[in-house]
């Protein structure tokens, strides 16, 4: 009798229970909807892609989008963070470096060494950027175009402004003779290794450039396999095409420690096997705290250091940074 009472009132409580909570939860599920409406009401820009933005309506409306955005709006919006991640790989795309490391910035944290805690303010100087590079590459963000040599005080006296530092950036890019394949050379095409150097001020101004190291040649054989060594030079590879890249907010130290590396190289003889771009590459990449591996290679009388395999190990994610063991606040792009 008692278990019959037991078993009696314990289905009346399911029962009981049971249409309450389909009572109850419309309301409740109207008011996580209507809460979770309120985070992301803030309008987006659509997703952009390199065919919108030869409108000019789209590229200022983009620009408006970005100059109201500040670092600690992006956090808890995730997809906030993924389409910022995407316009930073598109302004890559253009070569307008500074504004994609900005774009960058707004989605990740750093630590004291890294970057000052201040925002990294999107201006008028990023607009005339953007369609200065509009109209140099259109639709072709994979033109070619010639670089042109530079001393190394022009490079080192860029950043030399005269203005105070808030944040610090490199990026790292490779050029592979055949994109997406460890083919070393294709006929007189080996591929080029370069790097671009960010200062960011506080009066929200900038100084950029992309640079790389190449052979000057002595003569008709110079920086062949033949005769590996020649005289050196830098070049401004601002305009410089890529394959790949990996960007990342760096200290002064290591900033300056750069520059140095890039004074060392100066007039330096270029060895194709021993001492080529991909090896100043590197070697800036590895001040920067940024690690790449398996990037050796051979050919006919050489091996060494080259873009192809380089342009791989990125590619198949054999690099890291240094200061996290991961690809943790790191900027990658495989144009792709």
């Amino acid at each position: 009798m008692n278990f019959r009472f037991y078993l009696l009132f314990l289905l009346f409580c399911i029962c009981y229970l049971t249409s309450t909570v389909k009572a109850q939860s419309p309301v409740y599920l109207t008011a996580v909807e209507k809460k979770l409406r309120n985070v992301t009401s803030k309008p987006e820009v659509a997703e952009t892609t390199d065919d919108n933005l030869s409108k000019p309506q789209q590229r200022k409306r983009l620009m408006a989008y970005l100059k109201g955005i500040e670092a600690a709006d992006v956090n808890y919006n995730q997809a906030r963070v993924r389409h910022l991640y995407r316009l930073a790989n598109l302004f890559t795309k253009l070569r307008l470096y500074p504004l994609a490391m900005k774009c960058f910035f707004k989605t990740i944290q750093f630590d004291a060494d890294s970057i000052s805690t201040g925002n990294l303010s999107i201006t008028s100087v990023d607009d005339s950027a953007l369609e200065k590079q509009v109209d140099l590459l259109g639709p072709d963000t994979n033109k070619e175009i010639k670089s042109k040599a530079i001393s190394c005080d022009k490079i080192v006296n860029t950043f030399n402004d005269g203005k105070t530092a808030i944040a610090y950036a490199l990026i790292f890019h490779v050029k592979q003779p055949v994109r997406g394949k460890p083919r070393i050379f294709k006929f007189a095409n080996t591929g080029h290794t370069f790097i671009t150097l960010i200062k960011y001020n506080s009066d929200s101004t900038y100084a950029s450039i992309s640079f790389g190291f190449y052979p000057k040649k002595d003569n008709l054989l110079s920086a062949t396999p033949i005769l590996p060594s020649t005289s050196s030079t830098f070049k401004d590879d601002s305009e410089h095409a890529w394959d790949e890249v990996v960007g990342k907010f760096i200290s002064k130290r290591r900033f300056c420690k750069i520059l140095a590396l890039t004074q060392q190289y100066n007039n330096v003889a270029y060895h194709l096997s021993k001492n080529n771009c991909t090896d100043f590459g590197l070697k800036a990449a590895a001040l920067a705290g940024l690690d790449i591996w398996d990037t050796k290679g051979s050919w006919p009388l050489g091996s060494g250091n080259n873009p192809a395999f380089t342009g791989q190990s990125i590619i198949g994610g054999k690099f890291d940074n240094a200061d996290t063991g991961d690809t943790k606040d790191l900027l990658i792009n495989l144009n792709n």
